[in-house]
């Protein structure tokens, strides 16, 4: 009787560790663009949004003083009564929902006169009166 013999040639399983490391780096290129590209894509929807708020609040202040006679003292203003107004009749709430903070969670800046008044966010950098202030 004949013996038969297997013998394996020279069959590679897995993977070289130049082959792996080739597919983590391509894998980290393309997560870094990704990155870059959905932080420019947030910034953008921030200022939008900021704009969007600004625009909405100006309009809420513009409405108040058409309806009152003044503006009101602080941007809460147009939430709740300020505590200055002591006749309710006074005052006219032009928002349910509170002033909240602008997209890089700073308050708005409202400054009024009575007659005029100043809205802005301070826009990413938090400085106000710097190029990047968003006003309506």
């Amino acid at each position: 009787m004949k013996r038969r013999t297997v013998t394996r040639k020279n069959v590679r399983s897995g993977f070289t560790l130049l082959e792996l490391l080739l597919v983590l780096i391509i894998l980290v290129v393309i997560a870094g663009f990704s990155i870059r590209a959905v932080t420019g894509t947030l910034d953008g929807a921030k200022k939008k949004e900021a704009k969007i708020s600004v625009n909405m609040y100006s309009t809420m202040l513009k409405e108040y003083q058409l309806e009152v006679g003044q503006l009101p003292t602080e941007l809460e203003g147009l939430h709740s009564q300020p505590a200055d107004i002591t006749d309710a009749t006074l005052w006219v709430q032009k928002t349910d929902k509170p002033i909240k903070m602008d997209p890089w969670g700073k308050p708005y800046e409202y400054k009024s006169n009575g007659s005029t008044f100043e809205l802005r966010s301070v826009g990413p950098d938090g400085q106000s009166g710097t190029a990047d202030d968003i006003t309506p």
